[in-house]
């Protein structure tokens, strides 16, 4: 088993971009958990699954090949075999990510994917339950949080680079929605590891934020 740097924090806050830039920086694979929730739910919408069928969308889940590739310099996800990098940041899938993600099994089929990833890798792996349930004894932990209007700004310009118009008020809403159900659902709810480092981004650059992270684990 590699080394393992565990990354969760709320929608928005810029997990994503900030472990990508901190596996770059380190030599680390990058584990974008997030994506995978997300193309479960792309996939479910695809076949037309009901999210609040559990056994279903358990069963559909457990038949997927969930795989991530680096083309020019930046992370793919792939769902058996097509790249879907763009569906799955749609608003619809958006939408109903979160409730694909509370369901049992479908996180027991996941946390299984995720934790072969890093049999034989280094990892840098983001999402919103890693430090806790996925890799509870990972050496390097941080949680990562953002105050919910910039949070909201970044995630108004991840929508107008896929070209969809949301404003700002909306997706406040969409990511309190978000934070309420992540954190108050019954299997693995988002909340700081123990001993994980807080890192919060309101007044920090992109920059600053991997640095940050990338200090404390050199150190």
């Amino acid at each position: 088993m590699g080394d393992v740097i565990s990354i969760d924090g709320p929608a928005g806050a810029g997990k994503s971009s900030t472990a990508r830039k901190v596996a770059q920086e380190l030599g680390f694979l990058y584990v974008d958990t997030g994506a995978m929730y997300r193309a479960v739910t792309l996939a479910a919408i695809r076949k037309n699954i009901d999210v609040q069928d559990s056994e279903q969308v358990t069963q559909m889940a457990s038949k997927l090949r969930i795989r991530f590739k680096k083309i020019d310099g930046e992370y793919h996800t792939f769902l058996d075999g097509e790249d879907v990098s763009r569906e799955i940041r749609s608003t619809q899938v958006a939408d109903l990510v979160s409730p694909v993600s509370a369901v049992e099994g479908v996180r027991k089929v996941l946390v299984e994917q995720q934790r072969k990833m890093a049999q034989d890798h280094d990892v840098v792996m983001e999402g919103r339950d890693i430090g806790t349930n996925v890799f509870p004894d990972a050496e390097y932990k941080f949680f990562i949080t953002a105050d919910v209007e910039v949070r909201a700004r970044r995630r108004m310009k991840d929508y107008q680079k896929n070209g969809q118009k949301l404003n700002q008020k909306e997706i406040v809403e969409e990511l309190k929605k978000r934070d309420k159900i992540d954190s108050s659902r019954e299997h693995a709810p988002l909340k700081k590891p123990e001993g994980a480092f807080v890192v919060n981004t309101t007044d920090l650059d992109f920059d600053e934020q991997v640095q940050i992270i990338v200090n404390k684990v050199k150190q």
